[in-house]
């Protein structure tokens, strides 16, 4: 695929919010774990990295997403 075409995919509109998270998300865990030394805080940002990055990995698999809103809300109500 190549590293271009593989940045263009990352950005693409259905993933362009997830790809964002992710990269935020890396950055304020290592933030967190290298500069504030705070484990706790570092770990919420493991989670939020976590769950960034599987919703970024379902956006590749056809009608994924809409399988998980929909369990979420079946759970929630």
């Amino acid at each position: 695929m190549g590293p271009f075409n593989q940045l263009k995919k990352m950005f693409a509109s259905t993933r362009v919010i997830a790809t964002i998270l992710v990269f935020v998300s890396i950055a304020l865990t290592l933030f967190a774990a290298l500069y504030l030394h705070n484990p706790g805080l570092a770990l919420l940002f493991i989670i939020i990295q976590s769950l960034a990055m599987t919703w970024y990995s379902l956006s590749y698999i056809p009608y994924a997403r809409d399988a998980v809103k929909k369990t979420v809300e079946a759970c929630i109500i």
